[in-house]
């Protein structure tokens, strides 16, 4: 799809070859160099030829400009998505060689004069389609946001930030993983490991093995125990060695904290160069640049959203912890008049196995991977009439254990297809999980099919151990329908254009919606029963177990929202208010934000931020509130669904399509509060949130 003529080395560099399928299987860090130049040089003769010859009509300009950042957009999302899942020392060193050149071309790019004084002629075109139309308008905002109006001094050192800004990402992202994979704890003997479930014993004996002790067993050890989340969680959740939680959870909070591998002075340069970056474009704050791109009118309404979930959850988190407390109290537990924050998840677990006689392990067998995919793809029919079947083999893969599938539609023609990589790799991989565009849909010429969408899924859950499959825990499984949702967003678009189709041009704080409501079907009956079998007998999931789990969803749910709003509101003051020259440091920033939004005051070494890829390597930077905003959306859409009747086939069926018709289907064509009211019918409140997180009556 280039627009420019590719010289001789795409025939042999897989880098070059721009358009459709990754050949994952030829990939090598000493390709990436030569290729990126070669590119580079290939677009901006194009782009130094177009704008020369432009005409501001959307074949003269929209189309060929689209060409041209697809063709880098190709180049560049390899190598990013190779950077999460296949990271080594060589890849890092051929990315950071070649990210500034990147960074400065993507300046060029958004910075034409000539193209945004011909966005704003196109703009003028009254003949444009609605996608068309959020498209020029996108691209008029987006080029005002990157400096366009820019000139000299100024602008050279707005570009200098950018190029700043993704080094600076890079390390901290670099930083967290190494400094996740360099901490390990080693148990010997039975002492070490009371209270750990067998699922744990095998990952850490595998852990082991990796690690070169050749014979380590579940049942005698040595036990390898690491930050990797399948690792630490169930840790923190069953070990009975308080000492040991303890040396665990220290180590965890103060990842990339110290030596080489200290992210705190990163996180000041960012803050500092960020709100350099706004105010050259004419903003106060960092915070203010950030709501400008987004569907929230202001940091204050941000601010209003986060103190009404604070006072919704803060007595009821503070009721759930004095619960805790006597809790252990009743277990005779040493540690009961002081619980610390490695105490928490432990007797949180007991109390659930005690209070709805539930435990998570217990449930582990009724939810192997493969049956899990099966009642996700079975409600994906249900609810928007498409069919899911595996396609191994139809595309290279950058791992063994990565998956290919393709969706059909009801009369069997393939809409799009997705990989699917589920388990956690540290050694290479970056924790957490999402959903990326490999491909993303196109069909402008109406004489040519259409080019059909394709997806990253990646999560990081517990791996198959031994001779067993993956078998998740029910929070792997929300998980996994959440990354889901993020890709059938992606993958139903019936948008035409590639700036707005899918998730292209959806405001962020609106892009968690079909994520987040998804997950309210984990909890379906017919959904939950259709995946939840015994991966040895085939058994349904009990009846009791089912409802146990109805019962506990929102077990300790004050402390979680209260949680996610410390996250949100210290990401939104850091960026609206902190002063990288004042007189606080960014710690003494979340020590005076948690005197309201925790109940455990933080550790002297806490040191999360220093981890908190989301907003210093991620796209949340003053937008981690996205989370509750979208939830806001996600809840009162699920809410539809509960008001048809969840029971009722046909109502679920219809109300599904409506769903796909709209939330899925228009992407960033339309404003995502238009696109939700043409499926609700009217503006989104937070009642349906606080009832499904149980903090109001239902």
């Amino acid at each position: 799809m280039t627009t420019a003529t590719t010289s001789a080395p795409a025939a042999t560099n897989p880098f070059l070859l721009g358009h459709g399928l990754p050949p994952f299987d030829q990939f090598q860090p000493d390709q990436v160099e030569p290729a990126v130049t070669q590119l580079l040089s290939d677009l901006t003769t194009a782009l130094e030829a177009l704008e020369k010859s432009m005409t501001p009509t959307w074949n003269g300009l929209a189309a060929p400009l689209t060409k041209i950042s697809e063709r880098l957009g190709w180049t560049w999302g390899v190598l990013g998505h190779l950077m999460g899942v296949k990271n080594s020392s060589e890849l890092r060193t051929a990315y950071e060689a070649v990210q500034p050149s990147l960074v400065q071309f993507a300046n060029r790019l958004s910075q034409s004069k000539a193209f945004y004084q011909g966005f704003k002629e196109l703009s003028k075109d009254t003949i444009l389609s609605p996608a068309q139309r959020r498209i020029v308008d996108a691209a008029i905002r987006d080029a005002e946001l990157s400096g366009v109006g820019l000139e000299g001094d100024v602008k050279e050192k707005f570009n200098q930030i950018q190029q700043q800004l993704a080094e600076l990402s890079t390390q901290f992202s670099n930083h967290v993983l190494d400094a996740t994979k360099a901490f390990s704890l080693t148990l010997t003997s039975q002492d070490d490991i009371v209270g750990l479930p067998p699922s744990l014993l095998s990952l850490a004996a595998q852990a082991a093995r990796d690690a070169d002790e050749d014979n380590a067993t579940a049942e005698s050890g040595p036990w390898r125990i690491t930050l990797d989340i399948p690792s630490y969680g169930p840790f923190l959740k069953h070990s009975r060695r308080r000492d040991l939680r303890e040396k665990l959870y220290r180590a965890y909070v103060s990842r990339a904290a110290s030596g080489d591998l200290n992210n705190s002075p990163l996180i000041d340069k960012t803050l500092t160069l960020r709100k350099q970056q706004a105010q050259l474009l004419g903003f106060d704050t960092y915070a203010d640049l950030s709501i400008a791109r987004k569907m929230a009118p202001s940091v204050a309404a941000v601010e209003t959203l986060m103190e009404e979930l604070r006072i919704a959850s803060y007595d009821a988190a503070v009721k759930e912890l004095d619960d805790l407390k006597a809790f252990a109290q009743r277990q005779n537990a040493a540690e009961a008049n002081d619980l610390k924050q490695w105490d928490i998840p432990f007797w949180a677990e007991r109390m659930r196995e005690i209070e709805f006689d539930l435990n998570d392990e217990e449930l582990r067998p009724y939810f192997p991977l493969p049956q899990v995919l099966n009642g996700l793809f079975e409600l994906a029919s249900r609810l928007f009439g498409v069919t899911i079947t595996a396609a191994d083999g139809q595309a290279p893969v950058w791992h063994q254990d990565v998956r290919y599938f393709a969706i059909a539609d009801a009369s069997g023609n393939p809409v799009a297809y997705f990989y699917l990589d589920p388990f956690s790799r540290p050694a290479e991989k970056r924790g957490g999980a999402w959903m990326d565009e490999c491909i993303v849909r196109s069909h402008t010429d109406p004489n040519q099919p259409a080019r059909l969408p394709v997806a990253y899924l990646v999560c990081n859950q517990s791996p198959p151990i031994d001779d067993q499959p993956s078998l998740m825990t029910f929070r792997e499984v929300e998980t996994l329908f959440h990354e889901f949702g993020h890709g059938l967003q992606h993958m139903l678009t019936r948008v035409d254009y590639p700036g707005a189709a899918g998730i292209n041009n959806v405001e962020w704080d609106a892009v968690e919606l079909p994520s987040q409501f998804m997950e309210n079907w984990c909890y379906d009956r017919s959904t939950l029963f259709k995946m939840a079998r015994h991966y040895e007998t085939g058994a349904p999931l009990p009846e009791d177990d089912y409802q146990k789990l109805l019962a506990a969803r929102n077990f300790m749910t004050g402390n979680a929202i209260l949680r996610q709003v410390n996250f949100g509101w210290l990401d939104i003051e850091l960026h609206a208010r902190y002063q990288p020259d004042g007189s606080e440091s960014i710690w003494d920033v979340r020590d005076r934000l948690a005197q309201k939004t925790t109940l455990l005051p933080p550790l002297a070494e806490d040191a999360f931020l220093c981890s908190f890829g989301h907003i210093f390597a991620g796209g949340y930077a003053a937008g981690y509130y996205s989370y509750f905003w979208a939830e806001v959306l996600s809840a009162d859409a699920f809410a539809a669904f509960e008001e048809a009747g969840i029971d009722n086939e046909a109502a679920v069926q219809a109300t599904g399509q409506r769903f796909r018709d709209t939330v899925l289907a228009l992407g960033g064509s339309r404003h995502p509060m238009e696109v939700f009211q043409s499926f609700r019918g009217r503006q989104p409140t937070t009642d349906a949130l606080l009832r499904h997180r149980g903090l109001t009556v239902a």
